[in-house]
């Protein structure tokens, strides 16, 4: 199975390419406001680097939170789109082991369908101005 993991709860976002449980390559970049611009631009280069293409990708693993809330909205909208438009399986964990739980999840045929996040705190919406 080849696994795509996503982290974008930060100013650095993650990517990391696995074959089941072996990891084939990792990489960071800053993302700051620009991660919604650049972050399909490195996840071709990842799999460039390795000789896939998306269609090679059977699961996504994302980082849920907590963290930035445009950061995580954008990282599992992304996570999520990939895994409808590829058939592929979608699970999202939390913790330092967050990859590593979300491989094995996959690996036990776990699929969330649609990965949500978990921002860390009660959620604040701004009252309209009149």
């Amino acid at each position: 199975m080849t696994i795509l993991c996503l982290k974008t709860d930060q100013p650095e976002a993650f990517l990391a390419l696995y074959q089941d449980d072996k990891l084939l390559e990792q990489t960071s970049w800053q993302a700051h406001r620009q991660l919604a611009e650049t972050i399909h631009q490195k996840i071709e280069e990842l799999l460039a680097n390795q000789a896939k293409t998306l269609n090679d990708l059977n699961g996504i693993v994302c980082y849920k939170g907590p963290g930035s809330f445009t950061g995580l909205r954008i990282g599992l909208s992304v996570g999520n789109a990939l895994a409808y438009g590829l058939d592929a399986l979608v699970v999202s964990d939390t913790g330092d082991d967050w990859q590593q739980k979300g491989i094995n999840r996959l690996a036990n045929g776990e699929n969330e369908v649609t990965a949500m996040p978990e921002y860390g705190g009660k959620i604040n919406i701004t009252q309209p101005r009149k």
